[in-house]
């Protein structure tokens, strides 16, 4: 007789994260009990923060909070409802005008997660019979709206033309086919090569959809991402974004042409059937709009923090991958290994990401260190000597050893 099987079998047999507490080494859930700053305390202990999605460090902004604060004040905590019913708010309204202004839309809309617009637009516009082509590394949230939809889905090599020109010319010509790449990869920190993308787009009947999470605030004129960094507002049809990296809030927006968002509006079911944004975090997300433009200054400190930062890691011998943004990917390409960098580098008093498998292949293996434009060249300084101290401890492998000339 057969053994009766339970859904609650898989959550018993599943033992990975408590063997790795047992080793005292587990990098995850760690409790902050301060703002998020260049500087937080965890356990009472100062902890130079190399870890967060701040990338125009906005999260303790005196304008942001005040602007949280009124709005509580109008309209209470909450929305109670979805968009579609008795969760729009003006404030909504406002905030999505002004989002679609700013990166050269007619229209936009928001969302009350970053997740929730890649699950809710990428399966509501593209269907059955019709076709997805991803970056083998786009963020999971668009791999995840792939699987909802009814169309095809197919994948080529990250950030590589060639790959992404073999998928298209398997395809029929005239089927329609959605391209969805990130902007700047939220792991690795490269930007995609959007020109090339755009040219194959045009040569074999494709739109794209960019995802410029981690690029909006950071990229292209005033912060408006990598499509205005290349010049491509008019060529690509969907451009989408969060709130949870450079404004300093929860949620994220899709913005397009009058009929896209229309369209969205009826269809897609992840803003139908979700609560809407809260008021604080619409209003913070319009505080922080109006920060970004009005105070340049932030993104210009935040690439001058990133050429120097890069600059060290490659000093020290890091291998740093083909990062070109604030996102600086210290490979470690072994899985245990990473995490017992991120414990050490967590004793030290900086706090870093590790990235493993099945994120990525256990060979690739990384710490995921990010910058804030309010971080100092101290801090940097003080974070990068600690990781070289623990590197050789550990040996990891170094590209190659500079230190004596630093």
């Amino acid at each position: 007789m057969a053994e009766n099987k339970h859904i609650e079998d898989k959550a018993r047999a599943f033992t990975a994260s408590q063997e790795v507490k047992k080793m005292g080494i587990y990098p995850y859930f760690r409790p902050i009990e301060s703002e998020q700053n260049t500087e937080v305390l965890i356990n009472g202990k100062r902890v130079l923060m190399f870890g967060s999605n701040s990338y125009l460090g906005l999260t303790n902004h005196p304008k942001i909070k005040e602007a949280a604060k009124a709005a509580i004040d109008k309209y209470g905590s909450g929305c109670v409802g979805s968009r579609f019913l008795n969760g729009t708010l003006d404030l909504h309204e406002e905030l999505e005008q002004k989002l679609a202004k700013f990166v050269g839309k007619e229209a936009a809309l928001v969302f009350s997660t970053g997740m929730q617009v890649n699950l809710g637009v990428v399966s509501a516009m593209v269907g059955r019979n019709e076709y997805i082509i991803l970056d083998d590394l786009d963020h999971a949230s668009i791999i995840d709206g792939s699987r909802l939809s009814f169309a095809k889905s197919v994948k080529f090599r990250h950030n590589d033309m060639a790959s992404l020109e073999s998928v298209l010319q398997r395809l029929p010509l005239a089927d329609a086919k959605l391209i969805v790449v990130d902007g700047i990869f939220s792991m690795e920190g490269d930007i995609i090569k959007l020109p090339i993308v755009n040219e194959l787009a045009k040569n074999y009947n494709a739109s794209i959809m960019v995802d410029e999470a981690h690029s909006l605030g950071v990229l292209g004129p005033q912060g408006r991402g990598s499509v205005a960094h290349f010049g491509l507002t008019n060529d690509v049809s969907l451009i989408m974004g969060t709130f949870s990296k450079s404004f300093a809030s929860l949620g994220g927006f899709i913005a397009a042409d009058q009929a896209i968002i229309e369209y969205l509006k009826h269809n897609a079911r992840s803003l139908i059937f979700s609560a809407s944004m809260t008021p604080a975090s619409t209003a913070s997300v319009l505080a922080a709009l109006e920060i970004i433009q009005n105070e340049p200054e932030r993104i210009a400190r935040l690439w001058q923090l990133t050429n120097y930062t890069i600059s060290l890691f490659k000093k020290y011998g890091f291998d740093i991958g083909e990062t070109q943004s604030p996102i600086i990917p210290v490979y470690v390409r072994d899985d245990m290994k990473t995490f017992q960098f991120t414990k050490m580098l967590s004793d030290e008093g900086v706090f870093v990401n590790p990235v493993v498998s099945p994120a990525t292949p256990s060979d690739a293996s990384l710490i995921r260190f990010s910058l804030m434009a309010t971080h100092t060249e101290a801090q940097i300084d003080e974070a990068l000597g600690k990781m070289y101290k623990v590197a050789c401890k550990l040996k990891v492998p170094l590209l190659q050893d500079q230190t004596k000339s630093i």
